[in-house]
């Protein structure tokens, strides 16, 4: 093939885009309560080791281009659209106006709002750093996010304390650090009821969600289930307010098994919201799009998530590659994204109602028999021979989920030369 180009280059990806096919139009997109985060959209490739690789892109160009292609939810950090200054003045009402207008016009809404608590070096030593100022204006930020998002007509606020930790052992006492860290998530709860009051509208869902590592050394939190443990620490003044939004790649980080550390939220009663990218486990923050790297996983994680009900939001907080470019952001990055988020979620129904899983599952609940009736209940060796053969079922159901994965189950064969 000949050099391509500059001027055809987006005709290119755009005629292979089509060729690739498996795409949902935008109105099928829509009826799944997928979110695009304003920072995923915006990121321009920049990193601790490397320069942007993409222009910036203001907020109606995210929310215009979510639009077309059918993401029906918008998220953001207060910072990703208010600059630090101009948060709690008039230009925060300036541009929350333009919000409005801009999700109105594309027939969007915002669906959640976070506080940045990370990035400005207000934030160096954490919110609950030692200094008591610093303290009194991450309560500021928190409360001033909540009245963002009843403005914008938000049902969820996360909370990722990603600096609430230390480079040096010794530096902060972590008592009072995670004290001082609840004080702060008291006076968003606080504010949310009386604005939810005076507004009419249901208080927001408060989700906490946790990071194993990066940007600190040593991160206080860095777990869902630590993030449970906090929550029922008895240091929060509304507990039931509070719940969790994990990140499937932050579980992957620190080893674990996201579907696992899903289930406990469930159980719990906690899991309100959740990111969903990609990655590899014990690496750093990757952040990629959903389904490129773990797909089977991934349809396992929402066979899950089906079968116990969970109906909250999907945040696609990944970061287009720094290969992409901004055309590519929009052309393939977010439409791909929800179309295999789509395609896996459909897959989990079918992995549901598939007869065989569901003839194999029933079968390992229901256990062995010797045949005579009479076992005995005490009888260890008994029940082992009993279950025995039935066991071979747990590596019978996953490979029919792969089948199921890779459309085996319908017929699919390849055809191999002799």
């Amino acid at each position: 093939m000949k050099p391509v180009p500059i001027d055809q280059q987006q005709a290119l990806v755009s005629r292979l885009m089509q060729a690739c096919g498996g795409s949902y139009s935008p109105e099928t997109r829509r009826k799944y309560y997928i979110s695009g985060p304003q920072w995923a959209a915006a990121y321009q490739g920049q990193g601790l080791f490397y320069a942007p690789t993409r222009p910036a892109i203001g907020f109606e160009d995210v929310i215009r281009k979510y639009a077309g292609i059918g993401i029906g939810y918008w998220t953001t950090h207060d910072t990703d659209v208010i600059p630090t200054e101009g948060l709690g003045r008039d230009q925060q009402f300036e541009i929350v106006a333009r919000l409005l207008k801009a999700l109105s016009e594309n027939g969007l809404q915002c669906s959640m709002v976070t506080t940045e608590t990370f990035y400005h070096a207000v934030w160096a030593a954490s919110p609950a750093a030692e200094a008591p100022a610093v303290r009194e204006y991450a309560k500021f930020r928190v409360r001033n996010t909540v009245e963002i998002g009843h403005e914008l007509g938000a049902g969820f606020a996360v909370y990722w304390p990603g600096s609430l930790g230390y480079y040096v052992q010794g530096a902060i006492d972590e008592m009072d650090t995670l004290r001082w860290y609840a004080e702060a998530l008291n006076a968003a709860c606080d504010r949310d009821i009386e604005v939810a009051g005076k507004k009419g509208r249901p208080t927001l869902k408060h989700c906490l969600e946790a990071k194993p590592f990066e940007p600190q050394a040593e991160i206080l939190l860095p777990t869902s289930d630590a993030m449970l443990a906090f929550i029922g620490s008895g240091l929060l003044t509304h507990p039931e307010m509070v719940g969790l939004n994990p990140e499937y790649l932050h579980e992957l980080m620190w080893g674990a098994a996201p579907r696992a550390a899903l289930a406990r939220a469930l159980l719990a009663g906690k899991l309100f919201h959740f990111d969903i990218n990609d990655g590899y486990r014990l690496k750093h923050d990757v952040d990629i799009g959903v389904g490129l790297v773990n797909p089977l996983d991934w349809l396992n994680v929402l066979v899950l998530l089906r079968s116990h009900g969970y109906n909250g939001p999907f945040n696609l907080d990944f970061k287009p590659p720094r290969t992409t470019s901004q055309f590519g952001v929009f052309e393939v990055s977010f439409p791909t994204a929800v179309d295999r988020f789509i395609t896996l979620w459909e897959m989990a129904g079918e992995v549901i109602s598939d007869p065989i899983i569901q003839e194999a599952t029933d079968a390992l609940k229901a256990g062995g028999s010797s045949g005579d009736g009479a076992g005995d209940p005490h009888d260890a060796e008994a029940i082992a021979k009993a279950n025995h053969e039935l066991l071979t079922l747990h590596e019978l159901i996953a490979h029919r989920l792969v089948q199921i994965l890779l459309g085996l189950h319908r017929g699919r064969v390849f055809s191999i030369g002799r």
